[in-house]
């Protein structure tokens, strides 16, 4: 038995890591030819090109699908087997269906594992290097601006810009807002722009207006431009929403309490970002089975039906997850929920064709 074993689990993970090789290497050069234009005219080093950019690219990009290549792998060996009558004549030697099903539990568990590894620890790391890259030579221009940033500086203050340019670190439309401990207003200021001063490490307002609070008595203060410290930094508003995927799990549950403190929208986008991390190594395992129980029969479509079926559920599968992932940004949907709701409803249709697949 423990031949059979070995001999399945060469053969998954052989045709797993061609799968990968063949495919990184077609996406390496469409996003070359997509991106050499841009690499000419910002003048990009060669060397930077492949060891910052394309040494990094292709393991973010194979383990970003690797639910997807394993699901391939799968189907491609084991209809292989099945049109060789291989499978046949295992279980007519005594194997049940379940025990056929160990070795694919093993290799699956494996890859769960090293993905989960990698989406955590290693990939995060790697992406800083890629999106260095990314954002000097191919999207300099994007994600330039902020617009309507709320974020609570301390226990009784809250901060409100109308548009933040990152560019030149300044804003438009500045308020801030200080209550005491029974919840009254005791200070607003309001500022036509403010704007970091990096020499002397301190917010600069220009065109102010600043109301102080005490009972019946309020104090009014004007000014053009004036320098001060607010407890709010310059990466509140630097950081883009792609910056997630260089944070590794301890960094990303650190950015989920800050914003969460700071009444952040991007909570919602760095909680989907923490589940779908813990969510992808367990697809894994969930399309491993499918993709075994689907192509284990032998049929007279052979391989090619087996493919067709196994890239139709595949993709129904992305799709699950992108629906769910919507309607947490854009819905409520509570982000765990989303992240875990196509592993649930595959994982009934996993053993629905498992118990199938015998008869």
């Amino acid at each position: 038995m423990k031949k059979l074993d070995i001999y399945i689990i060469k053969k998954f993970l052989g045709t797993f890591f061609l799968s990968i090789v063949l495919i990184i290497s077609i996406a390496i050069v469409f996003d070359f030819s997509e991106n050499v234009d841009e690499f000419i005219q910002k003048e990009a080093p060669i060397n930077e090109i492949i060891f910052d950019y394309y040494l990094h690219f292709a393991p973010y990009f194979a383990n970003l699908f690797s639910p997807l290549f394993i699901f391939i792998a799968v189907i491609f060996f084991t209809s292989k087997m099945a049109s060789n009558t291989e499978i046949v004549a295992i279980l007519a030697s005594g194997v049940s269906f379940k025990r056929f099903l160990r070795p694919y539990l093993i290799a699956s568990i494996f890859l769960g594992l090293v993905s989960a590894y990698l989406n955590n620890f290693l990939i995060p790391k790697s992406n800083a290097e890629r999106l260095a890259f990314t954002y000097r030579y191919i999207h300099t221009k994007n994600e330039n601006k902020n617009v309507n940033v709320h974020l609570q500086l301390d226990s009784n203050s809250f901060a409100y810009i109308g548009n933040y340019v990152i560019v030149n670190n300044a804003g438009a439309q500045f308020t801030l807002e200080q209550f005491n401990e029974e919840g009254e207003l005791t200070y607003k200021l309001f500022s036509d722009f403010v704007s970091w001063d990096e020499e002397k490490e301190l917010w600069k307002l220009q065109n102010y207006y600043a109301r102080r609070i005490n009972g019946l008595n309020e104090n009014i203060e004007r000014g053009y431009i004036k320098d001060t410290t607010l407890n709010m930094k310059v990466e509140d508003f630097t950081m883009r929403e792609i910056d997630v995927e260089m944070q590794d799990y301890f960094e990303l549950e650190k950015s989920i309490e800050e914003e969460k403190f700071k009444g952040s929208k991007k909570v919602v986008l760095f909680e989907i970002e923490k589940h779908k991390r813990l969510a992808f190594p367990f697809a894994s395992i969930i399309l491993t089975f499918m993709g075994a129980a689907i192509s284990s029969r032998k049929v007279r479509g052979g391989i090619g039906l087996h493919l067709g079926l196994g890239l139709l559920l595949s993709f129904s599968y992305i799709m699950f997850m992108k629906i769910s992932q919507t309607f947490s940004i854009n819905g409520g949907l509570d982000p765990m929920i989303a992240s875990w709701i196509p592993n649930i409803i595959f994982t009934f249709i996993a053993i629905y064709l498992i118990k199938k697949a015998p008869k």
